[in-house]
């Protein structure tokens, strides 16, 4: 970058601001003691919600992406689509139920969420980290039996905790992942994006959620850290201040006495499940900061809630 170019982003409105040479540096010295940190380590990042649909977001998520190629770690991608896949369903006059916030997905529902997920939404992720100088190739869970799921026929009910029958239809969760596909992949420099759709023992397609997804890859994967992008700010307080760090202990006493609740409460349960299966943490981040997965990464400042299996000290930075 040149003198006469120096920026730097101000927001999701694209507007920016010229910074000193000197500020460039000092940055660049501040980020390479966590850059030697994650050097050769595997990050798995969920990207979805708002930041999908918003162009500016979703360009620097695709920056974010390829600077930590290039500075030596192995991003793998995981992204979801409900909102495009609702849009889709509507222009084909599908009408959608839902069981416990999951949809019930029958063949031609599956036919759609595989078209919108593993086409349309995967290969704008790969153009939009391909435009910003990466080298991104789209594969799905189907890819060289990389996840094989079987499908949801029980469920806990969210109001009173009991676990009773259901029937999605096409929808599963988890159940064995062949990852060579992906390691093969992301030792290179090429960087998997990967939609969520898996095969079943069956070979029946299955429609698996994001989250889901990103959280067994990562654990199979041992990944040093599993990102969350979300559209909330992370783990609130009862005062509503955001927690910055917890323990898996803390965590559990947060959801045992209420300060964690309603849809938080399986996200984190999730975080934990990961932790103990052997990702050093899981962190939930806001999605619609800009430049969030780098803020938490590469910098003391950090863009969310992190779980992890150590209980926290005063602040990230003294980890």
């Amino acid at each position: 970058m040149t003198k006469a170019t120096d920026t730097q982003a101000n927001g999701s409105n694209g507007d920016v601001a010229p910074i000193s040479a000197h500020v460039q540096a000092r940055i660049l010295a501040e980020a390479l003691p966590n850059m030697l940190r994650y050097d050769e380590q595997t990050v798995v990042v969920k990207f979805g919600g708002h930041a999908m649909g918003d162009a500016a977001l979703a360009a620097a998520f695709a920056q974010d992406i390829v600077y930590l190629k290039q500075s030596g770690v192995n991003p793998i991608v995981v992204h979801g689509g409900g909102p495009q896949i609702a849009q889709m369903l509507k222009k084909h006059d599908i009408q959608s139920e839902f069981v416990h916030g999951l949809r019930v997905t029958d063949q031609p529902t599956v036919e759609i969420v595989e078209m919108v997920l593993a086409g349309a939404i995967n290969k704008e992720i790969v153009t939009a980290i391909n435009r910003q100088g990466g080298k991104a190739v789209g594969i799905c869970g189907k890819d060289a039996n990389l996840m094989i799921a079987r499908k949801i026929t029980e469920m806990p009910d969210p109001k009173t905790g009991v676990v009773g029958k259901v029937d999605l239809g096409f929808v599963g969760d988890p159940f064995q992942v062949n990852p060579h596909i992906v390691e093969v992949i992301s030792k290179s420099d090429l960087i998997p994006v990967i939609a969520p759709v898996a095969l079943s023992r069956d070979g029946e397609t299955l429609n698996v959620n994001a989250d889901s997804f990103a959280s067994a890859l990562a654990a199979r994967l041992k990944a040093k850290r599993l990102l969350l992008l979300t559209d909330v700010e992370g783990v609130l307080d009862k005062n509503g201040r955001l927690i910055e760090e917890l323990s898996v202990d803390q965590a559990q006493d947060l959801i045992r006495d209420g300060t964690i609740s309603g849809g938080m409460i399986p996200k984190i349960e999730g975080c934990i499940e990961v932790v103990e299966a052997g990702v050093e943490a899981v962190v939930i981040i806001n999605g619609k900061v800009p430049h969030c997965v780098l803020l938490e990464l590469l910098t003391d400042h950090g863009a969310g809630t992190l779980v992890g299996r150590r209980k926290p000290k005063v602040k990230k930075a003294t980890e």
